[in-house]
C-alpha cells in the first residue's frame, strides 16, 4: 500500500525529467536530504517509463528505508536473516570449511571474487545482483517485504543512535563494546602513504540486539590493524575461525563521506559512469576523493568484518548499506536513463593486472546463490527478469 501511495505522490510532485532539467535545490535542501528525496521521486516516476518485460505496476517491488518499516516488519526481516544463517551451506563438501551456513555462502562468494568486483567495471551491477539474490533468500525464509536500505545521511552525527544500530530488538544490533583503541591508518589504491583517521566509538563485540551472539566463521583476509597501516588475516581465510561480530561505528567517516550532501553531489555532478563510479569509490583515476560514499559507509560500520573488504558481508548491515549504494546508482541512472546504460573499467581490481575492458555482455556468476546473468540483464531495475523494483 505504501508503495502504491508513493507512486501517486511522486507523479503529483514531478513530471518525467532528464538529468538536464532538474530543479534548482538550495543548499539547505541538499544538506537536509530534501534534494535527495526529490531526486528519488523523479527516479520513481522515470522508472515507470522504463518498465520492461515481465515488470509491470502489478508486480513492481518497493524497497524502503529501514526506519520506515514498522517494528513488526523489522522483526520479520531479522527473523529471516537468522533463518538464512541457520540454513545449511550450498557449497560442495570441503570447498570452504568455514562456510557453515547459507549466510556464510554469501560471504564466501564475495570474498572469492573481491578482486574481480571492486574498482572494476562490474562493481555496481555485480553488487546489485548479489543483494537481489540475498533478498530472494530472505523471502524464501518467510520475509514478506523487500530488501530495506540504510540512508546514511540521517545518522552521520551519531551512527550508534541510528535505528539500524541502537541495539533494540528492532535493530541489527548495537555498536561494538567501547574498547580504547587508535584510529585506522589506511593506504588507498594508487598511494603508498597511509592516511590517519579518528577511532570509532566501539571496537569490541556487539553487545546488544538480535545479533549480539552471532558468530563469524570465514576470514579475516585483510582486516586493518588499529594504529597501523598494516592488516591482518588468517593463513587460510576459508577455514573455520569462530569469533564474535565486532563493530566500530564511526561518525567521522559518516559525516565526512556519507552525508546527504555527499550523495546528492555524487548524483548531480557526475554525468558519466566513469566519473560516477570513481567518485563513489574514491578511485584516484577519476576522483581526488580518497574514500567516497561507498567506503564511507563501510568504515562507518567498521570492526570485524566491516573493515575487511573481502568479508564485509559477514555483517548483516552490509546488505542495507549496499542497498543504499544501489539506490544512488538507480537514481543516477533514472535521471538520464538512455545515456546511463554503460560500464567503465576493466575486469581486475584497479587494473593492477592489465585485463580486458568490462562490457555489458560480460557474465556475472554468483553460484550457488543464483544463476549466471549478463551485466546488461541487471542494468535496469525495472527491466523484468530478474529485476523489478524501485526505491521509496
Amino acid at each position: 500500500m505504501l508503495g502504491k501511495t508513493y507512486l501517486c505522490l511522486a507523479a503529483a510532485a514531478a513530471s518525467t525529467v532528464s538529468g538536464f532539467s532538474l530543479p534548482d535545490w538550495g543548499q539547505l535542501a541538499v544538506d537536509k536530504g530534501l534534494a535527495l528525496a526529490g531526486l528519488n521521486s523523479i527516479a520513481v516516476l522515470n522508472s515507470l517509463g522504463n518498465l520492461k518485460g515481465s515488470c509491470n505496476l502489478s508486480n513492481l517491488k518497493f524497497r524502503q528505508e529501514w526506519r520506515t518499516l514498522s517494528p513488526n516488519q523489522r522483526k520479520n526481516f531479522i527473523a529471516a536473516v537468522k533463518c538464512v544463517q541457520a540454513k545449511p551451506s550450498l557449497l560442495p563438501p570441503g570447498a570452504a570449511p568455514g562456510s557453515k551456513s547459507l549466510f556464510d555462502d554469501f560471504v564466501y562468494v564475495h570474498m572469492n571474487q573481491t578482486i574481480f568486483i571492486h574498482l572494476t567495471g562490474n562493481f555496481l551491477t555485480w553488487h546489485r545482483y548479489y543483494i537481489h539474490a540475498y533478498e530472494k533468500k530472505l523471502q524464501e525464509c518467510g520475509y514478506n517485504g523487500n530488501l530495506p536500505y540504510w540512508e546514511w545521511g540521517y545518522d552521520v552525527d551519531s551512527p550508534r543512535d541510528s535505528p539500524v544500530f541502537d541495539g533494540s530488538d528492532t535493530s541489527l544490533g548495537s555498536d561494538g563494546a567501547a574498547v580504547p583503541h587508535a584510529g585506522l591508518q589506511l593506504i588507498f589504491p594508487g598511494s603508498t602513504t597511509a592516511m590517519s583517521f579518528p577511532p570509532g566509538t566501539g571496537g569490541g563485540c556487539v553487545t546488544k540486539g538480535p545479533f549480539k551472539d552471532m558468530k563469524l566463521h570465514l576470514g579475516p583476509v585483510t582486516l586493518p590493524i588499529y594504529g597501523s597501516p598494516n592488516t591482518t588475516g588468517q593463513p587460510d581465510p576459508y577455514a573455520d575461525n569462530p569469533r564474535c561480530l565486532k563493530r566500530d561505528l564511526n561518525p567521522y567517516f559518516a559525516s565526512k563521506w556519507s552525508s546527504f550532501r555527499n550523495s546528492t553531489d555524487l548524483i548531480l555532478k557526475k554525468t558519466n559512469i566513469g566519473d560516477f563510479m570513481g567518485e563513489m569509490n574514491g578511485d584516484p583515476r577519476r576522483s581526488t576523493n580518497p574514500v567516497g560514499v561507498h567506503g564511507g559507509g563501510h568504515f562507518t560500520i567498521g570492526g570485524d568484518p566491516g573493515g575487511d573488504p573481502f568479508i564485509s558481508p559477514n555483517d548483516p548491515a552490509f546488505y542495507l548499506h549496499h542497498a543504499q549504494v544501489d539506490r544512488l546508482y538507480w537514481i543516477w541512472q533514472m535521471l538520464d536513463f538512455p545515456n546511463r546504460q554503460g560500464v567503465w573499467g576493466t575486469t581486475f581490481f584497479f587494473d593492477l593486472l592489465p585485463s580486458p575492458n568490462t562490457t555489458v555482455e560480460d557474465p556475472m556468476d554468483i553460484s550457488p546463490l543464483a544463476g549466471v546473468v549478463k551485466i546488461k540483464d541487471v542494468m535496469n531495475t525495472v527491466g523484468g527478469s530478474p529485476l523489478c523494483y524501485v526505491y521509496i
